[in-house]
């Protein structure tokens, strides 16, 4: 993976840049996205954030190679703290967890005035994030599976909008997302067959060591989910 050839998972990101965007890739360790997007003529400028000395070192450098540097800024911070209220219209965060994302979504959320669509692949909890982008007005507009060395991802894309236009059976979508769940693609269903063997375990070793309150409600909990993808996988 480079500048000019991105992973499936990043290229699958970039396919969703609007055309001409300003963009923040918050969390860019190579930066190879932003020099991507900027090569490929998806963005005009960029900014690549980063919160560790050496990915920013990382980043830094991929710029310079790619003779970018006076199209992408790279910047120091934690999450959207790297970027100003109204300087970008297109944010991109791949690669962390779901919660991770959400709070860097949340504690900069004076960050994204001007910002046109969010694009986040989260490697785990794609659920908290649809969670946060019903409860703050993000309309999800897109979504995409894939698989990539025997690891399956989510990309989740979101405008401002009508947060609940996309969703038909609220519970049950925000857990699995309401357009992969009507596409029902293989890769979908090899997602949802793992994630029941693994609940599944949990409930059965859960059974087996008591009945405590605690143990009691986490039985509840994953029974419901394993309710609804089974549901959805019929």
């Amino acid at each position: 993976m480079n500048e000019f050839r991105l992973s499936k998972r990043l290229a699958t990101v970039a396919s969703f840049i609007p055309k001409g965007a300003v963009l923040a890739d918050i969390g860019s360790d190579h930066a190879y996205l932003p020099c991507y997007a900027c090569l490929h003529g998806y963005v005009s400028k960029a900014i690549a954030g980063e919160v560790a000395d050496g990915p920013l070192r990382s980043a830094q450098q991929q710029v310079e190679k790619a003779g970018l540097f006076d199209r992408i800024s790279v910047r120091k911070g934690d999450g959207l703290a790297v970027i100003a209220p109204g300087e970008v219209d297109c944010i991109t965060i791949a690669g962390m967890g779901g919660a991770l994302i959400t709070r860097i979504l949340d504690e900069g959320k004076e960050k994204l005035a001007g910002v046109k669509r969010l694009i986040l692949q989260p490697n785990i909890g794609a659920e908290l994030i649809r969670r946060w982008l019903f409860d703050h007005g993000w309309e999800l507009i897109a979504e995409r599976i894939l698989k990539e060395d025997g690891q399956i991802y989510e990309v989740l894309v979101a405008e401002r909008g009508d947060a609940r236009r996309p969703y038909r059976h609220l519970e049950a979508e925000l857990l699995l997302g309401p357009f992969l769940r009507r596409e029902n693609s293989e890769v979908f269903r090899e997602k949802w067959q793992r994630e029941l063997l693994h609940w599944k375990r949990i409930i059965a070793d859960l059974a087996e060591k008591g009945e405590s309150e605690a143990a009691r409600v986490k039985m509840r909990e994953l029974e419901k989910k394993v309710q609804l993808v089974e549901e959805a996988l019929r």
